[in-house]
């Protein structure tokens, strides 16, 4: 099976098995495991659950479309095996930044689209899908203040164990950094498996980030769906 499987015909609560698509697969489609389908909620929920995160793209004749990926080898952070430097854990102790949970879902994820990225891939659509999954309990905001200003944060998607991290920005030096400090200490005392960073960076592989294979990544993200979710806002988690 090498071709590329769409959405738009398939019920949203099913997604493609992509833990038994053959490695030519994603050899001949880039890491792309489908397309269209829609971002509600349901679709959402059976992507991640699945293994892949979606991203718009735009056709040269202006059409956009969703496009699901799941790229292999994959970079997870094991909360327990998470790094920070001195100077980090310096500013943490010193308070330079108050922290928050959930309390500006929307205004996180409006400054993650508006931070100058080449590609930038939050659109409109991406920022209604991903708030309708914050009402839902699903999606979650990591905010750091300074004087009373929003300056940094970051959001993703909590199913079982699992976190997938979405997007981070920031207007201080280490302000999304802190947010990320902080995401672990709630992950680490809920006995969360690992953070799903997505892509292989040099940035996260910093932080304690490590790849897995493909098969290594389904044992630990199936064994993670097996628990319950800790669906509702986190403001009072810290």
């Amino acid at each position: 099976m090498t071709e590329l499987c769409r959405l738009d015909f398939l019920p949203p609560h099913l997604f493609v098995d992509i833990e038994a698509l053959p490695e030519e697969y994603f050899e001949k489609w880039d890491d792309i495991v489908a397309v269209g389908g829609g971002l509600s909620v349901d679709r959402l929920l059976a992507a991640y659950t699945a293994g892949a995160y979606p991203m718009p793209y735009r056709e040269n004749n202006g059409w956009e479309s969703i496009i699901w990926f799941s790229p292999f080898p994959r970079l997870l952070v094991l909360p327990q095996n998470a790094k920070f430097s001195k100077s980090l854990q310096r500013r943490i102790r010193h308070q330079d930044f108050e922290v928050k949970v959930d309390t500006n879902f929307a205004q996180v994820i409006k400054n993650c689209q508006l931070m100058n990225r080449e590609g930038g891939w939050i659109n409109e659509e991406i920022i209604h899908a991903y708030q309708q999954l914050h009402d839902k309990g699903f999606a979650h905001s990591i905010e750091t203040y300074k004087d009373g200003k929003l300056v940094g944060g970051l959001y993703g998607v909590s199913i079982g164990k699992m976190f997938a991290g979405e997007s981070m920005f920031h207007y201080e030096n280490d302000a999304s950094k802190v947010a990320f400090y902080y995401l672990v200490q709630i992950l680490l005392k809920f006995d969360f498996h690992f953070i799903d960073c997505q892509q292989v960076s040099p940035h996260f592989i910093e932080w304690g980030g490590t790849t897995f294979s493909k098969q290594a990544f389904f044992e630990k993200l199936n064994f993670a769906l097996s628990f319950d979710s800790l669906q509702q806002k986190w403001t009072s988690l810290l």
